[in-house]
């Protein structure tokens, strides 16, 4: 059938477009990146695009979505999420596990079990995701974050050495590897040796092809071995492989190291061609062209779907890109469909006109989310991941008349947080024990400059920071680094909690005095803070003692 489809055709089928969650135009939080239905409509009736990745929404919503978007579809198509912490991470309702470092704790004490949760965690992330329409799960990170200034793999990483992340990723990948999803490495060669974030600039891995070989390829190789169905490239420029292009767009990595030398036969995908690191030196349809003459497969997220695929077209008409080099690609992209369980088949429709690849509305299955078995597992790995120390559990005694017992929160962005609010744990049960709120953020500089007003007293800090992409930094902020420094000076502080970042905790416990008691979780979602609660205040997770 590939040699029945037209060049526009071909072309589209390596594209995978990103669109919201939601259903409706009105939800869109991201405009720039996410079309409206009509726009999208057309990518997938009319132009054939191979693919969608989704952010946002609900995992019920997202079952009425992925139904709606294949029923759109000129051919069936991937529907991918970046869920490297389960689906729940992107889709309410779900099971959000911790971050995938949490379990690199868990190995430094008990490999085995580390391994058993890494495959469990795989297992439960490709279950919910078929239970809502996603054949495609971009995970797991296999990046080696040996550097702890780095902004944006961070907790996304199994760890911190080649060893333990290539073992917790392959045992991921094996858990998944049980139902009919697709699993990627990411993000080739290796993003963990990084202080910056390619979601802004192009970041440089300068070591020797040494060094390279001991310690950012080993994970990919275990994870290929593992059965890995797709391998996602990393925005990064390495001098010792190729000077002039980032992998990304780099045919000596791509299809030298990559393809000939790793055997890798499987996806190659991008990472978002929308990222600073790209986009801002070569715009995104060059570097559409560019990737695809680099050997990629799939060109994930350009800004201009149609003009990027017109844009490849034209190159290969031009001579830049040869026409088997295009059917090679969209012959993996489709025999990665077939695997998933969606028909290529000619005609794409039954006698009653409807697709083969729609699952009916009435059979989705929601009792395959977040069972309680699930919800447990993920429980236990932020349980069994978590560090404290000082005086706990924490003992709260009246204030005196003119002070207040304060519960100060510091997040990287309030606008961006959600999950906190009234109703979550890091709110509601300091409430119970009499703490008022005060919440900040690295914006809030003037607000920071007044938290010693002398009806504030006992202050209870609770710090939420990780590497997120586009934040540029995992570090502590600003602000919270002052508010730690004048607490401690006045003799406020009572107790921390952080969640997110341990490399935060690591700047902490130095200037931290012995009897103050801290905990630290992997995790920030509501859970999270029930666990870390629970050890500061000696109760049990719904606030009661």
């Amino acid at each position: 059938m590939i040699d029945n489809l037209s060049l526009p055709e071909l072309v589209a089928q390596m594209f995978v477009v990103r669109a919201s969650g939601c259903l409706f135009d009105h939800q869109i939080c991201y405009p720039e990146w996410e079309p409206t239905a009509s726009k999208l409509r057309y990518y997938l009736e009319k132009l054939g695009v191979g693919g969608v990745i989704l952010v946002g929404g609900s995992a019920a919503e997202l079952a009425v979505r992925s139904h709606q978007l294949q029923s759109w579809a000129k051919f069936p198509l991937l529907l991918a999420a970046d869920i490297e912490e389960g689906v729940g991470q992107r889709f309410g309702g779900a099971t959000w596990f911790g971050p995938p470092m949490a379990i690199a704790e868990v190995a430094r004490h008990d490999s085995g079990k580390a391994d058993r949760y890494a495959e469990q965690m795989g297992a439960v992330t490709a279950i919910e995701a078929r239970a809502i329409g996603l054949n495609w799960v971009l995970a797991p990170v296999v990046d080696v974050n040996n550097n702890p200034d780095n902004p944006v793999i961070n907790v996304r990483a199994f760890g911190e050495t080649p060893e333990i992340v290539g073992k917790l990723a392959a045992a991921f990948i094996r858990g998944a590897g049980e139902y009919p999803v697709l699993t990627t490495a990411k993000h080739f060669p290796g993003h963990g040796d990084t202080a910056v974030d390619s979601h802004l600039e192009l970041p440089v891995l300068p070591h020797s092809p040494a060094r390279l070989a001991e310690v950012e390829l080993p994970p990919f190789v275990e994870a290929m071995a593992a059965g890995v169905d797709a391998v996602m490239s990393a925005h990064l420029l390495i001098p010792a492989w190729d000077a002039e292009f980032p992998a990304t767009l780099s045919r000596k990595i791509l299809m030298g190291k990559l393809r000939e030398e790793l055997g890798f036969e499987g996806l190659i995908v991008t990472d978002a061609l929308v990222m600073g690191a790209i986009a801002n030196k070569y715009g995104t349809n060059e570097a559409a062209v560019l990737a695809a003459e680099a050997g990629a497969d799939v060109l994930l997220m350009p800004l201009d779907p149609e003009g990027a695929i017109l844009a490849v077209c034209e190159a290969v008409t031009q001579g830049r890109l040869a026409i088997s080099q295009i059917k090679e690609s969209v012959k993996r992209i489709w025999e990665a469909k077939i695997k998933v369980g969606l028909s290529i088949s000619d005609p794409p429709q039954t006698q009653k006109g409807e697709s083969k690849n729609l699952q009916s509305i009435e059979s989705i299955d929601l009792s395959l989310l977040a069972n309680p078995q699930a919800r447990a597992t993920a429980a236990d790995i932020l349980r069994d991941s978590l560090k404290f120390g000082g005086n706990l559990p924490l003992q709260v005694s009246k204030p005196p008349e003119n002070q207040l017992l304060r519960n100060l929160i510091v997040v990287d962005d309030v606008l961006g947080c959600e999950f906190l609010g009234n109703h979550t744990p890091a709110i509601a049960v300091p409430e119970q024990f009499g703490y008022k709120l005060q919440l900040i953020d690295d914006r809030t500089g003037a607000l920071a400059d007044n938290t010693g007003a002398e009806n504030f007293s006992p202050t209870l800090l609770q710090i939420f920071i990780r590497g997120n992409c586009f934040r540029g930094s995992a570090g502590l902020t600003k602000a919270a680094q002052d508010l730690f420094k004048k607490l401690l000076k006045t003799g406020e502080l009572q107790a921390v909690l952080i969640y997110g970042s341990p490399y935060v905790l690591e700047q902490f416990l130095p200037h931290l005095p012995p009897s103050i008691p801290y905990v630290f979780c992997f995790g920030q979602m509501p859970v999270a803070q029930s666990l870390a609660l629970e050890v500061l205040f000696g109760i049990d997770a719904t606030g009661n003692a």
